[in-house]
């Protein structure tokens, strides 16, 4: 493969901080890379050093002759006057663009409810970020860099966008993105920016979660907190769906080995109980509930109970009026028809997308100290504030930042921060993931798997939604709210024979890729139940030779056996492996 981009002895610095130190590396034609780190360790200024929108402090980059770069920022600089059409089809009327079946597909993905003769300049934000999105992908670029390209999108689309960058073998990619499900969907190597380094890692995010946590094992001094976290999200993707390990690098004894002693995320029965000493039998209770936004429907006479400590995650296309009922629930809207009945002890808390309520003078530390010193977890468990602040990212000169002056992504986690410590007992999270990075979202979903409550996510990240919530509920349009029992794979599904185009990844086989991954996921089970068995017999075998150490003949024998069950277990590795890597 010929190598597009040269990075060499590249240094950064912003201010005292070296985000960036002699850092080499290389991106070669048909990569896909995946770029996660903390908020702030550099991952966008490493995207503008590889595209050369700013050169390094030294160093330096190269690109091979004639290279192409089509570069997704996270701000857009479209021209005052422009139309959609001139954006992303240089101005072509509909019948030339849409005669070509990738410009059709990508506009009628991102942009189905755009008018392309709209200007830029009258979208909305989430409009004008589809777009820029739109006019990379038709621009016929050898290397697309995107920053965080799934903003602003839902599941579906999100979905699509996998599909659609796995199927451009040719292309060369470099993402940066916190949506785990994308990373492991499209990439095939994993960067970590950290500390002014870049760590390589073959494979998707799955991969590259089993790496991270082997080093961490075999590391001294690593911080213990930080690789329990690691183990624990190991062991739920080792536990998951086949989706979640995909293009896996690793040998399946060693990822058993190190998830071996992990239990189960959370204990959901142990949270339920509790949850029901804290709220009751009541929370919340609509009976034929009906809720108007303008001339839309969001709900239509809707009868719905839910009760002390469920997990609900509601998904469904831009628009529908997930966010309308949150505020429903909370009370900021009132039905039109119909009757909420809110339980007497509730104490809710609720994470909305708007960020302009972390405002003022006030610093990190006395913000948080002024609230309260000590919180109390499940089962009476109480942490200090400290121990908040550091597990969030405040440390050093954060805790003494002025409220309005942290970033996006610190508001956000100072939002989730001040949650917890009001000590709710029901949470509404409007989109959590929201420019949070990868390290804060292990971090908020270890603090949720011990949270004793009931809990609604609205969220488009896939993965974090499956991995905090228990049940999944569609406002699939008319006034609906419907339980799908087969959680996401089911809502695509049902969008797929809805719309009668898929909206995953593309497939020359007869069989949908939720058929197949369901199907894969038996014969993965049926692999991984035999391995079990084998390792039982295995143990007991070593156990029986060990007594029969003094009877030559007797120990032959069972060597030959034991040799046998390792070939055996050999070669059912094998086929797991090349399972999930299809």
């Amino acid at each position: 493969m010929a190598n597009l981009i040269n990075l060499e002895r590249a240094t950064v610095g912003y201010g005292t901080r070296t985000l960036l130190d002699g850092v080499s590396l290389g991106i070669d034609e048909g990569n896909a890379i995946g770029v996660v780190g903390r908020n702030g360790d550099g991952k966008t200024t490493l995207l503008k050093i590889l595209t050369a929108t700013r050169p390094p402090d030294s160093g330096r980059v190269t690109h091979v002759s004639g290279l192409s770069v089509g570069y997704l920022h996270q701000s857009d600089d479209f021209h005052p006057e422009a139309t959609v059409r001139d954006v992303i089809v240089d101005g072509r009327a509909d019948h030339i663009w849409a005669a070509d079946a990738e410009t059709r597909s990508v506009v009628e993905n991102l942009l189905t409810e755009v008018a392309m003769d709209r200007e830029v300049n009258n979208l909305s934000g989430g409009e004008r970020r589809r777009v820029a999105l739109a006019a990379i992908l038709l621009a016929g670029h050898d290397v697309l860099v995107l920053d965080e390209p799934t903003n602003h999108l839902d599941v579906e689309v999100i979905g699509w966008l996998a599909g659609h960058l796995s199927k451009q073998t040719a292309k060369t990619l470099v993402v940066v993105s916190h949506d785990r499900w994308f990373l492991d969907a499209v990439c095939t190597r994993i960067w970590e920016v950290h500390g002014g380094t870049i760590d390589a890692y073959d494979g998707g995010y799955a991969a590259y979660v089993l790496a991270r946590a082997e080093r961490s094992r075999v590391a001294a001094g690593t911080e213990a907190r930080r690789r329990n976290l690691m183990r624990k999200e190991l062991a739920w993707l080792r536990r998951g769906p086949p989706a979640r390990t995909s293009k896996p690098k690793f040998r399946i004894q060693a990822a058993n080995d190190l998830i071996a002693n992990e239990p189960e995320p959370r204990d959901s029965l142990a949270l339920q109980r509790f949850a029901t000493a804290r709220l009751g039998k009541d929370v919340f209770d609509l009976h034929r509930v009906s809720l108007q936004a303008g001339e839309k429907t969001i709900l239509d006479k809707l009868d719905w109970s839910i009760g002390p400590g469920v997990r609900i995650g509601l998904v469904g296309v831009n628009g529908t009026g997930k966010s309308s009922v949150l505020k429903l629930l909370i009370g900021e809207m009132t039905p039109s028809a119909g009757t909420i009945k809110r339980g007497k002890t509730l104490r809710i808390g609720y994470l909305s997308q708007a960020l302009v309520e972390i405002e003022g003078n006030e610093r990190v530390l006395d913000a948080v100290e002024n609230a309260k010193r000590i919180t109390e977890l499940a089962g009476g468990k109480e942490v200090s504030t400290a121990t908040l602040l550091e597990d969030f990212g405040f440390t050093g000169d954060k805790l003494t930042t002025r409220l309005s002056e942290l970033s996006g992504g610190e508001r956000r986690r100072f939002q989730f921060l001040r949650l917890l410590l009001d000590e709710p007992n029901v949470l509404l999270l409007d989109e959590p993931t929201n420019d949070l990075d990868i390290d804060t979202l292990n971090v908020i979903e270890d603090y949720l798997d011990g949270w004793p409550g009931t809990l609604i996510v609205v969220t488009h990240d896939r993965y974090f939604l499956e991995r905090v919530t228990d049940v999944t509920y569609a406002l699939p349009g008319g006034g609906r709210c419907v339980l799908l029992p087969g959680g996401i794979e089911q809502y695509l599904a049902e969008r797929v024979a809805a719309n009668g185009a898929s909206v995953t990844r593309p497939s020359d086989r007869n069989e949908t890729d939720s058929a197949r991954e369901r199907k894969t996921g038996k014969q993965l089970s049926r692999i991984e139940s035999q391995l079990k068995k084998l390792d039982e017999r295995i143990s007991k075998l070593h156990v029986t030779m060990a007594d029969a150490v003094a009877d030559h003949v007797r120990l032959g024998e069972l060597n030959a056996e034991l040799n046998e069950l390792v070939e055996r277990k050999e070669s059912l590795e094998e086929e797991w492996l090349s399972l999930a890597e299809d």
